[in-house]
Formats: C-alpha cells, sequence, structure tokens
C-alpha cells in the first residue's frame, strides 16, 4: 500500500488488469452452463470475485503516481536489497496485485513476506524477514527510488 492506504499500480500493469477484467467480464457474460455442474459452478464463482477484486483495484488504486523520493520503502519503489549473505544485490519493484510494471524489472508485492518486511524501511536499514517454514532472513535496503525515475550510474 502507499502511505495514503492505496495500492499502487503502474501503468502497464494497471493496463493488463484492465484487459484481464475486460476477458473475464465477456467469458462470464457467455458462461450459461448448467447449474448442476460443480466445476463449472466453481469456475464461474472464482471469475465473480476475480471480476469484483479488479473492478475495486481498478477504481481504487494510485495508478503510477510516484512516492515521494525519501529514501523510504513502500509500494511504487524500485528497490535494491541484499539477501543474507549473498554476494550480488537484488532489484525488484514493490508493487500491489503481483502486476508487472515492465518487461525488465521484477514485482514482489507489498503483501509478501519480503514486501510487508521492508514498509518503511530506509536505505541502509536491515530488516528480517519471516519465511515460510518458520525460517527468517535477513534482508537489507541498499538503495530505493520511485519507480520511473532513472537511476544514476552510482545507484
Amino acid at each position: 500500500m502507499t502511505t495514503n492506504g492505496r495500492a499502487w499500480l503502474s501503468p502497464y500493469g494497471c493496463e493488463l488488469l484492465r484487459d484481464e477484467l475486460d476477458r473475464l467480464l465477456l467469458i462470464h457474460r457467455a458462461d450459461t452452463g448448467p447449474e448442476d455442474d460443480t466445476d463449472a459452478w466453481a469456475r464461474r464463482r472464482w471469475r465473480e470475485r476475480r471480476i469484483r477484486h479488479l473492478q475495486e483495484l481498478l477504481l481504487t488504486a494510485d495508478i503510477g503516481n510516484a512516492p515521494p523520493d525519501d529514501g523510504v520503502v513502500e509500494a511504487g519503489m524500485v528497490l535494491t536489497v541484499r539477501f543474507g549473505d549473498a554476494p550480488d544485490d537484488e532489484t525488484f519493484l514493490l508493487a500491489d496485485g503481483d502486476v508487472p510494471a515492465s518487461a525488465n524489472v521484477e514485482v514482489y508485492s507489498s503483501a509478501s513476506p519480503i514486501g510487508s518486511a521492508l514498509l518503511g524501511a530506509r536505505e541502509g536499514e536491515s530488516r528480517l524477514c519471516r519465511l515460510p517454514g518458520d525460517r527468517t532472513l535477513s534482508v537489507t535496503v541498499r538503495r530505493v527510488r520511485p519507480y520511473g525515475r532513472p537511476m544514476s550510474p552510482t545507484d
């Protein structure tokens, strides 16, 4: 979530969600299958829930507005982090809805274990991330930049 409590989506991610919503609505409207088919009924209910979720997300999301460049981790930021004792840094966009921003940046959800552990962290800060199986992983924030802001060569 962004600081205003709204989900953050990149413009590209928003476009993908709108395309998915359009496709699901077409399928849903055309679905006149028998109600006594348990699998068909379950697929129809799943589609209805997904359609409602996408509609709500698209109506309320903060789309493409860059968060402030203040070095604080929040949705809409591109993070460079180091996991544990790994020799290399990893870079990803922290965004909501597991929606890709572009083909050249990985996306982590702010609701994921890593995303939720890093929310509010500052550059240079390390946080412990709880992983499945009751394991933990140290994650150090190396750089924080708003999505869409070019990284300088020193970033």
